[in-house]
């Protein structure tokens, strides 16, 4: 089995309600559990950057089921590509809320204090995520 790391960035769409984050962390871990992907998401309302690890074939249906999902729009693919190891593979899906999201990490990553993953390219953003979740004491 190879593994893949997938980060993309996608715009929050006007259909995302408050609830929507709730209930895509607990669908998103469930699911993840039982197909043996890792991850972690970032979102400050405005913007989602998303890093999944796991099986090419099981990422990349999630992806494709990602793309449909209507409470994202603008979905942009900032990297892909085949792994060792896991870098989040402590969570199903760790989250990182905007009150975490440190404008000096963000400039350090982007050139810009503002969180805007579309000016990241897809080893900046996950670095960023990395870093992120170093410093966020819980994640799930």
């Amino acid at each position: 089995m190879f593994l893949v790391r997938l980060v993309y960035a996608s715009r929050v769409s006007d259909s995302l309600s408050t609830d929507d984050v709730a209930q895509i962390l607990e669908h998103s871990r469930s699911n993840n559990r039982s197909n043996d992907i890792s991850g972690l998401l970032c979102f400050n309302h405005e913007y989602f950057l998303q890093c999944l690890e796991g099986s090419r074939a099981r990422v990349n249906a999630l992806y494709q089921r990602i793309l449909s999902d209507t409470r994202h729009q603008d979905i942009l693919l900032l990297s892909y590509g085949e792994i060792t190891e896991r870098n989040f593979g402590r969570w199903s899906m760790g989250y990182i809320p905007a009150s975490s999201i440190i404008r000096e990490t963000t400039m350090r990553f982007s050139g810009k204090s503002e969180f805007n993953p579309y000016e990241m390219t897809g080893d900046s953003a996950h670095a960023l995520l990395a870093e992120l979740a170093r410093n966020t004491p819980t994640l799930e």
